[in-house]
């Protein structure tokens, strides 16, 4: 089972939750912010550790190898994860994934591949690992997902033109994908881009508030 923590909401009533995925040489110490950050009292979080060691952090996946048989070990331990979480009372359409960079990756991964309802699923500066294979073994409910897909024009890392053809590939295959880009480099771009991904959560569940 993938290292994570549990941070949980205000509302010690409520059954939703959030999966926060770091980057590339990163740790879920590294969004410790995130829940004070998002202002959603009646959100409970897990921050989850990445499976294998990196220069201090953890990482989802080879880079710069082939990353596709890491991307697909790691969707099965995230799939796992999501499991546990419905054994335990989190069901899956009371849950978001979201992601940071490879983490953001992987969270497009789930939403295509994992077989039951998400409320919703974010990536933040993150690509697609083989889009053109991915749009063929979507699951059966990969099209009714939310999901919500930022990028940086400035990013240096993973090019925002590179990211926005494969975003198109997977919307032209059906999937629910709301693209925005934003003046960024390879980073989360303080209020301007927490509010729109905040807006993206109160959506999925329904939160007006």
């Amino acid at each position: 089972m993938l290292d994570s923590l549990f941070i949980p909401a205000e509302d010690r009533q409520s059954k939703r939750l959030m999966l926060m995925l770091h980057g590339l040489g990163d740790s879920y110490e590294g969004y410790l912010w995130w829940p004070g950050a998002m202002h959603l009292p009646w959100l409970n979080y897990l921050l989850v550790n990445a499976p294998d060691e990196y220069f201090g952090g953890y990482s989802w996946f080879d880079f710069p190898d082939n990353p596709e048989p890491g991307v697909r070990r790691s969707y099965r331990l995230l799939a796992e994860l999501l499991d546990h979480q419905r054994e335990k009372g989190f069901s899956p359409e009371q849950t978001i994934i979201g992601g940071f960079s490879q983490g953001g990756l992987m969270s497009i991964e789930v939403a295509a591949r994992y077989p039951h309802k998400l409320a919703g699923a974010i990536s933040v500066s993150g690509a697609v690992c083989t889009p053109e294979k991915l749009v063929k073994e979507l699951s059966p409910v990969a099209r009714q997902q939310k999901i919500l897909a930022i990028h940086g024009t400035y990013d240096s890392l993973i090019p925002c033109d590179y990211v926005r053809k494969q975003i198109n590939l997977l919307k032209q295959a059906g999937l629910n994908i709301k693209w925005v880009e934003l003046p960024k480099d390879h980073t989360i771009a303080g209020e301007a881009e927490l509010s729109i991904i905040r807006e993206f959560i109160r959506e999925c569940f329904g939160d007006n508030k």
